[in-house]
């Protein structure tokens, strides 16, 4: 029975993370082949995430369950982020957007750390401060450096991306919160549709790729992380997450013929390197206490 709850829990941690890396190459690809603008991509990708995210509750629902709704904060910040995460991606590469993101995820989640009244370990300052350099490195002028705006609005998406992160760590429902913080982007959603009425740009391919984002790289691939989070602990998590730019940057030369430059290949060893540093260096203080 042991084995059998962690072969469950390897398998759908790998589904997970795939549906993470997928929602990278699935920007890339309707963005940078202008199939389809990043307004309504974020809207279609948001409106189809709820509308399974609402399926899946209802058919997954237990008169016992908790009736925890989400937070109308936690709902702004998956507005911000799945919206500079489109935008972001009209001018990154698969590969260099997913580092950015998941990086200013992580970064985010430890300065707030210390913000509250964390303190970091010598090993784990080390760690952040070979990340940042990995940042500079990554933005210094070069050709393959990505814009200042794709990295700025990204570098946002991963502060949002951070903060929701966060807000929902005390969740008893994390299915349900995530439907319902879904359901409460809908405004917002009509709101960036009507602002960028005069850029819509679509076609049926762009459609597909933005529905496949949103109803099931984001909705189940959620889903299933959580899922697969009741067997993983968190410093687990953590360092899985770490796979995701590498993930994503295989699914840039494979299916958006993209090239892993020799800058993005240093940027990545350092800050993901960085980061599993201080996520070491957790791991260490916690075991040292017991």
């Amino acid at each position: 029975m042991i084995r059998s709850d962690i072969f469950k829990v390897i398998i759908l941690t790998c589904l997970a993370l795939i549906a993470f890396s997928a929602n990278s190459v699935l920007c890339r690809l309707a963005l940078g082949n202008g199939a389809i603008d990043a307004s309504s991509f974020t809207v279609i990708r948001l409106l189809s995430g709820t509308f399974v995210l609402l399926i899946i509750m209802g058919a997954t629902r237990k008169p016992t369950e908790t009736s925890s709704r989400g937070s109308w904060f936690a709902s702004g910040m998956l507005f911000v982020y799945a919206t500079t995460f489109s935008f972001a991606y009209i001018s990154l590469d698969t590969g260099t957007g997913a580092l950015i993101l998941f990086s200013s995820v992580q970064i985010t989640m430890i300065l707030l750390s210390l913000m509250s009244g964390g303190r970091l370990r010598i090993s784990e300052w080390i760690g952040v401060v070979i990340a940042f350099v990995g940042f500079i490195y990554l933005i210094l002028p070069s050709v393959s450096t990505p814009s200042v705006k794709g990295f700025v609005l990204m570098t946002l998406a991963g502060i949002a991306w951070g903060i929701y992160t966060l807000k929902g760590r005390g969740s008893k429902s994390p299915l349900r919160d995530t439907g319902y913080n879904f359901l409460r982007t809908t405004p917002l959603v009509f709101l960036l549709a009507f602002f960028t009425l005069n850029t819509i740009s679509y076609s049926i391919e762009g459609i597909a790729l933005a529905l496949l984002s949103g109803g099931v790289t984001s909705a189940i691939g959620y889903t299933i992380w959580y899922i697969a989070l009741g067997g993983l602990s968190s410093t687990q998590a953590a360092v899985l997450q770490l796979s995701v730019p590498v993930i994503a940057a295989l699914g840039g030369v494979i299916f958006v013929s993209e090239t892993i430059t020799f800058r993005l290949i240093v940027s990545a060893a350092m800050v993901l390197g960085g980061i599993f540093i201080v996520v070491l260096g957790k791991y260490n203080a916690e075991h040292s206490r017991c």
